[in-house]
C-alpha cells in the first residue's frame, strides 16, 4: 500500500504551482530542479501557517 500524504503534496505541485514536466534534462538537474520546487511547496506551507 502506497501513504496517501505523497499523492497530495504532488496534486498540489501539480496542479496548484502548475507544474507540469521539467525543463531540464539529467538526473543531477531534474534533482535539483525538484528540490527547489519541494522547497517552495515547503515555504509556502510555512507562510500560511503563519
Amino acid at each position: 500500500q502506497r501513504c496517501w500524504d505523497i499523492e497530495a503534496i504532488f496534486g498540489n505541485i501539480k496542479h496548484n504551482m502548475n507544474f507540469k514536466r521539467f525543463m531540464l534534462r539529467g538526473i543531477d538537474k531534474v534533482e535539483t530542479e525538484i528540490g527547489l520546487i519541494a522547497m517552495a511547496h515547503n515555504l509556502k506551507k510555512v507562510t500560511l501557517a503563519m
